[in-house]
């Protein structure tokens, strides 16, 4: 195999490319680039064949995004984007964002973003109406949610509705936040089998299994239920890794050296709650809570990724 693999999501008639481009990493939440540089890290995966871009309004890269498809062929691509929508006034205005901010007239998928189960769905069914009208008149080409939970994926397999499910799916089922990699599995392949479009999420869970990448990779390569998974990627040399792993070819030494040798950190997203169910799992004692934050000894920690096993809101992630 030397070229992407590409598949239709479900039973939505939309082809995308195998490997999916997680655009978190690239803004500020994350790597924190400029809108030049995430545009060109962005065109060196369409040069590798990745057709598909997972975004979200939370993650503030439309513009890289718009920069990066300035001169492409918008025929040829798939824009996924989400939102916290919760009502027909709150899901209005982020479908007008992603489509000002990205300069385009249509969105391929828009999804509810971190669904938990039946009664959040529930809780923000207006605003999936809502979002169900403006496929019907061809704004959006399909709609579905994003969720961390094993019953946020069972109560999307059985509305007709929701087209598409973008879950965790990780080979030691971390950020799971309801049960096991093999309960999700389950529930996956049924999805599946109802004609759900699925692309997976956080294949190294959150950069926590970064030393065992290849095996990762191997793993949600494997799953037959997966039609794409979206990986983040903060440099041109992951990009170009990443493709090659999907295309099943050998990754260049020279390449590798350069993703070994990026500087890493322990990265705590904003909605962390201070619990401190982390501090004492950390052997290296590298966490602690200071004026109400909770902070990274950097001297100390190993970036081992442990910690995160212990987070309930999966806030822990290596960048």
């Amino acid at each position: 195999m030397s070229s992407l693999e590409y598949r239709i999501l479900g039973n939505t008639g939309i082809k995308v490319s195998r490997l999916c481009f997680g655009a978190l990493t690239i803004g500020p939440l994350q790597s924190n680039r400029t809108v030049d540089q995430g545009a060109e890290i962005l065109q060196e995966a369409f040069r590798q064949g990745i057709n598909f871009i997972d975004t979200a309004e939370l993650y503030q890269t439309y513009p890289h995004i718009r920069q990066a498809i300035k001169n492409i062929d918008r025929q040829q691509l798939v824009i996924a984007t989400k939102s916290y929508a919760y009502d027909r006034m709150t899901a209005a205005a982020s479908l007008e964002k992603a489509r000002k901010e990205l300069d385009l007239d249509q969105i391929d998928i828009f999804l509810l973003h971190e669904q938990e189960s039946e009664y959040t769905i529930r809780g923000h069914l207006e605003a999936l109406k809502y979002f169900i009208k403006m496929k019907e008149a061809g704004i959006l080409r399909a709609v579905g949610i994003s969720t961390h939970h094993i019953s946020g994926v069972r109560a999307a397999a059985k509305m007709d509705d929701i087209d598409i499910i973008h879950p965790i799916v990780n080979i030691s089922g971390l950020g799971i936040q309801d049960g096991s990699m093999e309960e999700m599995a389950t529930a996956l392949e049924e999805a599946h089998q109802r004609g759900k479009g699925i692309y997976g999420m956080k294949p190294l869970g959150g950069g926590n299994l970064i030393h065992t990448a290849d095996q990762c990779f191997q793993f949600v390569l494997n799953l037959s239920f997966l039609d794409a998974i979206a990986v983040g990627m903060q440099t041109i040399e992951e990009v170009k890794a990443n493709a090659m792993r999907f295309k099943g070819l050998p990754i260049p030494m020279e390449i590798q050296k350069k993703i070994n040798t990026k500087p890493r950190k322990l990265h705590i997203d904003d909605w962390c709650e201070k619990c401190g169910s982390c501090i004492p799992n950390c052997s290296h004692q590298a966490l602690s809570i200071k004026n109400n934050i909770l902070t990274v000894d950097s001297k100390v920690c190993v970036l081992c990724g442990y910690c995160s096993n212990y987070c309930p809101n999966f806030c822990i992630k290596i960048v």
